[in-house]
């Protein structure tokens, strides 16, 4: 199956001890390149996303977020550390003793404290589970929309292969008559200018002309490469590399049809030619 380079997840998870949200995108890139971002407290997992990505896609450039909300106010229960709050009061009778100052130490100074409020103690490998496996559901879900948008471009790829062999196949129908009408054109410039030339001389020069607009060595390699598209993408695994390659030799050949052109007829079919095969082209910039 064909599958697109281009493509977005986003998944989120609602737990009691807070929520987590992935985001994935990846575009089009020569090779697999991977970017991971994630919150402090899941660094610890940071391989095991970049090896879950390296298993499931091939090629393009893939930034991969996190982003985590505690819920701090879940339990709806304030937890006080209460051995830290003792250790404050006594410090501050200490201090009040060398200063002479009996201003004891305020209920709201204590609680800015830092630490005099603890945090939920949440276990990380809990969380780090949660956020793996709801990284595998978003993971899936943008390779299966790589895969759809993979599909679509082969349907586009394939009724511009279709649109190429139908000029092909017009170029070759036409070729006998236009060496006819090549012939003839010799003839009639032979005519008004009231020369003669030896039967011999003029099959020569009908001989040569019919080398020159030769196309047919041009027109078999182009649907020489166009079953070899069709066989690419029939096939599984990377396809974006050969297809770029198959481009080239396409254009090519579209090229030297473009320069054997005796009449607007195969000047015509080699530029449809040429729009059709670059808009394969940047489409193919697109596959995996």
């Amino acid at each position: 199956m064909t599958a697109s380079m281009t493509a977005f997840s986003r998944q989120q998870s609602e737990q009691e001890w807070g929520s987590l949200t992935w985001e994935i995108r990846s575009v089009n890139h020569r090779y697999l390149e991977t970017s991971v971002r994630l919150p402090e407290v899941f660094r610890g997992m940071e391989n095991s996303v970049r090896e879950a990505v390296r298993k499931n896609l091939s090629r393009g450039k893939v930034e991969c977020q996190l982003r985590y909300q505690s819920n701090e106010t879940g339990s709806g229960e304030i937890s006080i550390n209460e051995a830290l709050v003792e250790q404050l009061v006594s410090a501050n009778r200490v201090i009040q003793k060398h200063l002479n100052d009996d201003d004891a130490i305020s209920s709201m100074e204590l609680l800015r404290w830092p630490g005099v409020i603890a945090e939920a103690q949440i276990d990380s490998g809990a969380l780090e589970s949660a956020a793996l496996t709801l990284f595998r559901t978003a993971l899936d879900d943008l390779v299966a929309t790589r895969k759809r948008e993979g599909t679509e471009l082969e349907g586009f790829l394939q009724q511009r292969i279709q649109s190429i062999r139908e000029i092909v196949a017009d170029l070759r129908e036409k070729m006998p008559d236009i060496l006819s009408a090549q012939r003839q054109s010799l003839l009639d410039k032979l005519e008004e200018l009231k020369a003669e030339l030896e039967p011999t001389r003029l099959e020569q020069e009908v001989a040569l002309l019919a080398q020159k607009a030769d196309v047919d060595e041009e027109l078999d390699r182009l649907n020489a490469h166009l079953d070899e598209v069709a066989r690419v993408l029939s096939n599984k695994g990377q396809k974006g590399r050969r297809l770029d390659f198959l481009m080239q030799e396409l254009n090519r050949e579209a090229n030297t049809l473009s320069s054997k052109s005796i009449v607007v007829e195969t000047t015509r079919g080699a530029v449809e030619l040429k729009v059709l095969i670059e808009q394969m082209r940047e489409q193919i910039q697109n596959i995996e």
